[in-house]
């Protein structure tokens, strides 16, 4: 049999496993966010106790990686001023006509599917630093948002 068929094993033909990707920029958080990752690091710690082997641990291990690098890379956001849009901030907002309220927050808090942005999104992006009243601009228009309010994330 030629050696171009022949298989060395089982290894050298499985996917290779990268590193999470860590998302570029500063690790800035909320207190919130910060509660968050401690917890996660927490949770993963407490599920690797009770594994053995390492096909069932690489994977945990590998997220647990990730999590304390978030952790130790973490800078609180300061509280932010009422009536400015910064990380940590509600902001509600009017855009095409219609009104919305979100949360600015870091990567690792952000769900936008509960409307808590990332806040270098680029909606967020665009907000940061406006306050109640200015218009800014959005998606290569001029002053396509309006800020309605902004205050910080409750609790």
């Amino acid at each position: 049999m030629s050696v171009a068929f022949r298989r060395e094993s089982d290894e050298e033909h499985k996917e290779p496993r990268f590193e999470l990707p860590i998302p570029a920029g500063p690790n800035l958080v909320t207190a919130r966010g910060l509660a968050l990752i401690d917890d996660q690091v927490r949770a993963l710690e407490a599920q690797l106790d009770g594994l053995e082997g390492e096909e069932a641990r690489a994977p945990l291990l590998r997220e647990l990686r990730y999590w304390h690098t978030r952790q130790t890379t973490a800078q609180l956001a300061p509280v932010p001023e009422a009536d400015v849009v910064a990380i940590g901030s509600r902001v509600g907002f009017r855009l095409n006509g219609r009104e919305r309220s979100i949360d600015i927050v870091g990567h690792d808090e952000a769900d936008p599917a509960q409307d808590r942005i990332a806040f270098q999104a680029p909606l967020a992006a665009a907000m940061l630093g406006a306050e109640v009243g200015e218009r800014v601009d959005f998606g290569g228009r001029s002053e396509a948002i309006e800020i309605l309010s902004a205050e910080p994330i409750p609790g």
